[in-house]
């Protein structure tokens, strides 16, 4: 039996894998890489800011890392249809001054037909914490341990 397309129509095994795919491109920090996940001429809004295209999408993951240093996420599915999947996250990440925080997040994606991502909209809130708070301590950059349990048995 050959490996699903990762392309709409989705199923639930087909979303789960997309959502852990991003997952693990953005905790390589690699923006060229992440960057290839989205059509090109992608829709984004992070929060204020509001863009379109791999070039932006690029610029912007590189001011991200260059400012929330020794970032690790974590995300997880909680919705799909068709060509859409909504997805919830937590990342850590602490400022050039040592303060930790705690990112808490959720996406809503839609793909075009060849399974690349051409809307992305995300709603994020950072939450300070200390350092002895933190609950992501994989090597990064990196991807998650699969044993990890993710956000579903996360007490927040």
């Amino acid at each position: 039996m050959s490996a699903p397309k990762l392309v709409p129509p989705f199923t639930y095994e087909i979303a789960v894998k997309k959502v852990r795919m991003a997952e693990d491109a953005w905790n390589s920090r690699d923006a060229q890489r992440v960057s290839m996940a989205y059509s090109e001429n992608s829709h984004w809004r992070n929060r204020a800011e509001i863009f379109q295209g791999r070039e932006a999408i690029r610029e912007f993951l590189t001011r991200k890392w260059d400012k929330e240093l020794d970032y690790r996420l974590t995300k997880e599915m909680w919705a799909f249809g068709e060509n859409r999947i909504a997805v919830r996250f937590q990342y850590e990440w602490h400022d050039d001054a040592g303060q930790w925080f705690r990112a808490y997040g959720n996406e809503n994606w839609e793909f075009d037909d060849d399974g690349l991502m051409r809307r992305r909209e995300a709603s994020i809130n950072d939450k300070p914490i200390k350092e002895e708070e933190r609950r992501f301590f994989w090597p990064a950059p990196g991807p998650r341990p699969e044993d990890d349990p993710g956000l579903i048995d996360s007490p927040e």
